[in-house]
């Protein structure tokens, strides 16, 4: 049976959409507002939701998902939790889950269990920032992925022979990141995003091309779709949600923001 990640994008492409991307930090500022930042998401049209596990040092981040990793992390967030997180999103949505995660927590939790426990509490995918295929082939122990889907990461500083051979083994959606340096909002988008995408769908891959780093407005990520599956939002909704976790409004205004977003993409 196709993943949840899978049917998603068969049936955008059928009905010629492209899919809205949003990432949040998963126990920021607590679990059980992090279940309800889930479903608002997802009611605003978000087809995809990449939760971040919260890491003491996640290099590839900007300070403001730095940040709401920390938040998370004091608020008492534990692997444990995000997989009790990922149940309990689950018994109220079938919105498809990635988590975002660096290596260091999963194997501290232990690899196989790590992709055992997250598959079986719903997860469908896993994007291991900082463990490049290459060196997976080296680490047999590395190497397993049960049911889960692994999700690529493209550079713009990647070789063409390499976007080949990444895209080749894709699964899921590759994650093209539009920009070098970390995560974070940007008043300019990189100029060559159409060209990218283009020269990563002629390595033939079937995989839907998604672009994210700093994409933080409406009109940003209308541009963005036009040569893109996909977009990809995460720092400018984790403000949003620095801004205003734990008040009354918090998911008024995350919904606010994010719908927004979701039409534009949606408009393409």
């Amino acid at each position: 049976m196709p993943s949840r990640i899978d049917q998603t994008f068969a049936a955008l492409r059928q009905s010629g959409r492209k899919a809205f991307v949003a990432y949040i930090a998963a126990g920021d500022p607590s679990m059980e507002e992090t279940l309800a930042n889930v479903l608002t998401l997802a009611d605003c049209g978000a087809d995809v939701i990449e939760l971040g596990v919260p890491f003491s040092d996640p290099l590839a981040d900007g300070i403001v998902n730095q940040m709401a990793s920390q938040r998370a992390l004091e608020a008492g967030a534990t692997m444990a939790g995000v997989m009790r997180l990922i149940r309990s999103i689950r018994e109220k949505s079938d919105v498809p889950l990635v988590l975002f995660t660096y290596l260091n927590p999963v194997y501290a939790y232990g690899f196989e269990k790590f992709h055992a426990d997250a598959s079986a509490a719903g997860a469908d995918g896993v994007l291991l920032l900082d463990l490049p295929p290459d060196e997976a082939l080296l680490n047999k122990e590395l190497l397993g992925g049960g049911s889960l889907q692994r999700i690529c990461l493209i550079a713009p500083t990647t070789p063409a022979e390499r976007i080949h051979k990444l895209a080749a083994a894709a699964q899921g959606f590759i994650y093209y990141i539009s920009r070098e340096g970390v995560t974070g909002a940007q008043t300019t988008l990189a100029t060559n995003i159409g060209s990218q995408v283009t020269a990563i769908k002629a390595s033939g891959t079937a995989a839907p091309v998604c672009v994210g780093f700093g994409i933080s407005t409406p009109e940003q990520a209308r541009e963005v779709a036009q040569s893109a599956d996909g977009v990809v939002v995460g720092s400018a909704i984790v403000k949003v949600i620095q801004n205003h976790g734990g008040k009354p409004s918090a998911q008024q205004e995350l919904a606010a923001f994010v719908k927004p977003l979701v039409d534009a993409v949606k408009s393409v």
